[in-house]
């Protein structure tokens, strides 16, 4: 069993990616536990404080270290942990690979940022990996959590239910998927390609196969150079 802890300021704003769908057949089936931790909880400033303004001046307020710290210590007073990962717009780049890296873990921290960051130290202190769901900001890093939690937990034997799928998954060879068809073959004069229906197996997976790399020379030639 996987054991996710996210910390976060706004513990509702994370929630329901895991009442729904497949997260939630996960946790149902007992192969993954997601607990989730308010930060403020942690504090004993006044109004439930966990941020403050920067040294040195500048706009946006930051998260202090002492909440921070007493919540992962908290935690790892109980269980070691594999992983101890910061959502923040200059992290890694998540990607297929590093999904399937963390789906091999078995405790995992996951801490969201928000505002205009963490203090500092608690990245050179506490954490393992640095990760970003793309080039951009958010308001803060639930939803890239839930973003990352989707995409390693899927990869867990057991939550779909067919295991093979995930393995044909885009990114999963550097290559994008090859188109997908389905019911009725014809629809309005727009055909299934006929290898599909023909029942050839070894063909219709070489077919597969050239149209995966023709999409991704098209698409994503960049993927190919890896």
């Amino acid at each position: 069993m996987m054991r996710i802890d996210i910390i976060t300021v706004l513990p509702e704003l994370i929630k329901s990616p895991f009442e729904a769908s497949i997260l939630k057949r996960a946790v149902e089936k007992g192969l993954v536990e997601v607990h989730m931790h308010n930060l403020r909880d942690y504090t004993d400033k006044s109004y439930n404080q966990v941020d403050d303004y920067q040294f040195g001046g500048g706009a946006g307020m930051v998260l202090m270290i002492e909440p921070i710290d007493k919540c992962i210590s908290a935690l790892q007073a109980s269980r070691s942990y594999d992983a101890i990962i910061y959502m923040t717009p200059d992290g890694k780049t998540l990607d297929q690979k590093m999904a399937n890296s963390l789906s091999l873990q078995k405790n995992i921290i996951i801490l969201c940022g928000h505002y205009k960051g963490v203090d500092h130290r608690v990245r050179e202190r506490f954490i393992t990996h640095e990760i970003s769901i793309g080039d951009y900001v958010l308001s803060g890093g639930e939803l890239g959590a839930a973003v990352l939690c989707d995409a390693v937990i899927r990869l867990i034997p057991g939550v779909l239910n067919n295991e093979t799928s995930a393995l044909t998954d885009t990114f999963q060879d550097n290559l994008l998927a090859p188109p997908v068809y389905t019911r009725p073959s014809n629809y309005k004069g727009m055909e299934v390609p006929e290898v599909l229906l023909s029942g050839n197996f070894p063909k219709i997976e070489k077919w597969r196969e050239e149209k995966a790399v023709e999409r991704t020379e098209k698409l994503r030639p960049d993927l190919l150079n890896k």
